[in-house]
């Protein structure tokens, strides 16, 4: 099945790695503990942890009651904060399909334009805990 927006799988394991941390904010979780919750490769983790963790969002502990916590509320935290962290900044200022047949004057390239930056404005106003109680209430 197709999908309109493709997320890259290290974004896509930040986020949700986030956003388990967000909802048990006093609970430390292992690498190994989230990549088996995630259903994904722990040494994939521990490289998106990282920079989540440089980017101050983490923070991790070694040692047998090691493991890893949101480095501040979750309220604090945007999902773009989380997504940039992961994959590097999001420029949102040219169609995604430009091809070159198009010169900017194209009506599906301003429109996808738009929605990108619309996308953008929507990631970086959401925080984890609104997504946490989104999800909880459902």
């Amino acid at each position: 099945m197709a999908e309109l927006f493709n997320t890259p799988e290290a974004a896509r394991i930040g986020l949700h790695a986030a956003l388990i941390l967000a909802h048990r904010p006093d609970e430390r979780w292992t690498i190994n503990r989230l990549a088996r919750t995630l259903g994904v490769s722990a040494a994939h983790l521990a490289k998106v942890l990282a920079h989540l963790e440089k980017a101050g969002l983490v923070k991790g502990k070694t040692g047998p009651n090691g493991g890893y916590l949101l480095a501040r509320p979750a309220k604090e935290i945007s999902l773009l904060a989380v997504y940039q962290a992961v994959v590097g900044p999001v420029e949102v200022n040219r169609c995604p399909f430009a091809i070159p047949v198009c010169s900017g004057g194209c009506p599906i390239g301003n429109f996808l334009l738009q929605t990108n930056r619309q996308l953008v404005r929507y990631l970086k106003k959401t925080s984890l805990v609104a997504v946490r109680l989104n999800w909880e209430e459902k």
